[in-house]
């Protein structure tokens, strides 16, 4: 079809309407258009730091260093090739391994590191995890080898995540002699990790989080050339991590432009083109505890973005991790979404599938502009550090943090799960037994730790208190108008509502109210509410024990619309997280229990 073909079908089904009613933007005002020409832009592509399929790695989280042994070693044997190792700290939502030798080398016993990648994931204490590492490796002389591992020092994420200085961050020569003595120990990995995740789990745009990790990358850049290395091999110190979400486009964009803008960065340094060691973890703010099922189709969206978007590994959180220590059947799921992507639907085959994709090019395009300007505006406060202890970056973030918290409570942005097509009847799922570590200290300055569903989760968590006081779930009596097929799709859509919020529905005709339950929501189509809402039929309502009673339909609708004795609509992008919060604050009062 050709384009002009297409444009005279899309104005027509418009009725009317200009094309630009198709185009929309992100967050942070990214515009996405209906419509993109194959690109024919000459780009490099998103290569790899080796060609072929990318790492799947696997958390060692389990706080028992034995139970941690044990489950490393099931993934290693199907089919994960590196792990990513996390202790007690920020980083470790909870769980961890204490850091300590003994706790490590009984985790990584009967491993062969010489064969796997790894990834410290300590936070504050990753100076001190890497000691600890290099002393393993070097007890079982293991030096001669260049053992893949990312060490994860990342002073900077830490202030991101605590509002605090990291406590312990090497002076210029205390640096060169740490890196030296993990070389010694034949650790021939990366050094630093500029990391994303604080930023996106704070609620950042794309844009924001890309800016965030390139400032932080270039800030350790210039540590490591004060420590006395060319900015050739300062550059080699150097691993980066984004955050994957479900929202494939932009995370496919986000990982490609990285790429990009670290070649740009390379470039004003003088230095060649070096390809960059780029991981993967699929989000935490993206996780829900409730329908915690629908976390492995995120998680899977997230693994395709990030994969074909030139990931070299990534790390998939279990889809049980927002409710607690994932056990075994948890993980295996998530290695083995990796491994069906990688050997079932040959992902990594192609090594840049998004080139030449019109909207996937220009997404990528406009996402390293935007983020180029936002990196060069932390550069002019002094660098990542400075606008971080000045809250500048954070009052940034902020501001797109409410947009996204604003469409989330609106379900203009719908959680599958939790609030869009909820389960009141979900069963709770296995965890493995484990008493979390204390959190992390956290300064007025830092950057919150957030997960989109928490505000609805909540809300959940009150009804199913008063569910567990009362016996009985708090429930609305929907009031139908008109036919099965009239009614139908607006009490399905009240039924829905209700349920994100915790609340039980019970419809019947609006003429069989007996007042049994005192909050009641009338669902029909326009066209009778034009015909028959108005006072009278609220009034009878209330005098046959409605206290409170809304309508699905817009503001206005009716016989006089809100003047016809409503206490509220539901609609479409209407303040969602308010009402159901109202509507429980009421359906609570000791009065109507």
């Amino acid at each position: 079809m050709s384009e002009s073909i297409w444009r005279s079908l899309a104005e027509k089904a418009l009725g009317g309407a200009p094309l630009e009613a198709l185009s929309s933007r992100t967050l942070e005002g990214l515009r996405i258009e209906p419509l993109y020409a194959r690109s024919t832009a000459d780009m490099p592509p998103a290569l790899r730091q080796k060609a072929g399929a990318w790492g799947v790695s696997q958390r060692v989280d389990h706080p028992q260093p034995d139970e941690a042994n044990r489950l490393a070693r099931l993934d290693l044997e199907g089919g994960a090739n590196g792990l990513t190792v996390v202790f007690a700290g920020e980083t470790a939502r909870g769980f961890g391994l204490p850091l300590d030798a003994a706790a490590l080398a009984t985790a990584l016993q009967g491993i062969e590191l010489d064969y796997i990648s790894l990834r410290l994931d300590a936070g504050a204490s990753a100076p001190g995890a890497a000691r600890l590492l290099a002393g393993l490796t070097t007890a079982r002389r293991l030096t001669s080898a260049a053992l893949s591992a990312d060490l994860g020092l990342d002073p900077i994420g830490s202030l991101a995540r605590t509002g605090l200085p990291a406590p312990e961050d090497l002076t210029a020569r205390a640096l060169r002699e740490f890196i030296e003595a993990t070389r010694a120990a034949g650790l021939a990995g990366r050094t630093f990790l500029a990391d994303g995740r604080p930023y996106h789990d704070a609620g950042a745009g794309e844009a924001q989080e890309l800016a965030a990790v390139l400032a932080t990358a270039l800030a350790y850049l210039r540590r490591l050339e004060q420590a006395g290395f060319g900015l050739a091999e300062a550059a080699r110190q150097i691993a980066f991590l984004l955050a994957a979400d479900a929202g494939t486009f932009l995370t496919l964009a986000k990982f490609r432009a990285l790429r990009r803008l670290w070649a740009r960065v390379e470039d004003v340094c003088g230095l060649p083109p070096q390809p960059l060691r780029l991981h993967g973890e699929t989000s935490w703010r993206m996780m829900t505890r409730r329908a915690p099922w629908v976390n492995v189709m995120r998680a899977t969206a997230a693994i395709f973005a990030a994969g074909t978007g030139g990931a070299d590994v990534i790390t998939a959180l279990p889809f049980t991790s927002a409710l607690g220590l994932p056990e075994d059947r948890a993980r295996r799921l998530a290695r083995n979404t990796q491994l069906v992507l990688l050997d079932e639907s040959h992902l990594a085959k192609v090594e840049d599938p998004a080139a030449g994709s019109g909207g996937l090019e220009a997404l990528t395009d406009q996402l390293c502009l935007r983020a180029w300007d936002l990196f060069q505006e932390i550069e002019r406060e002094g660098g990542v550090g400075a606008s971080l202890l000045a809250g500048s970056l954070q009052a940034r973030i902020a501001t797109v943090a409410r947009r996204r918290a604003q469409s989330h409570a609106a379900i203009e942005s719908a959680i599958t799960g939790t609030s869009a097509f909820p389960d009141l009847d979900e069963r709770p799922l296995a965890l493995a037994a484990a008493e979390p570590w204390p959190g992390a200290a956290r300064a007025p300055l830092a950057l919150p730790d957030t997960r989109d569903a928490a505000p609805f989760e909540a809300l959940r968590d009150r009804a199913d208190a008063t569910t567990d006081a009362t016996g009985q779930r708090p429930a609305i009596y929907l009031a139908t108008l008109g036919s099965p097929a009239g009614h139908g799709p607006r009490a399905t859509y009240a039924a829905n509502f209700f349920a994100a919020g915790g609340i039980a529905t019970v419809a019947g005709d609006i003429a069989d109210y007996t007042g049994t339950l005192p909050f009641v929501c009338i669902c029909g189509p326009d066209a009778l509410y034009e015909e028959m809402l108005g006072e009278a039929i609220v009034s009878g309502l209330r005098a046959a024990g409605a206290r409170r009673v809304l309508l699905v339909g817009s503001p206005g609708v009716g016989d006089g619309g809100s003047q016809a004795g409503l206490d509220g609509f539901i609609y479409q992008g209407a303040p969602a997280l308010r009402l159901l919060g109202e509507s429980l604050d009421f359906l609570e009062r000791p009065a109507l229990t």
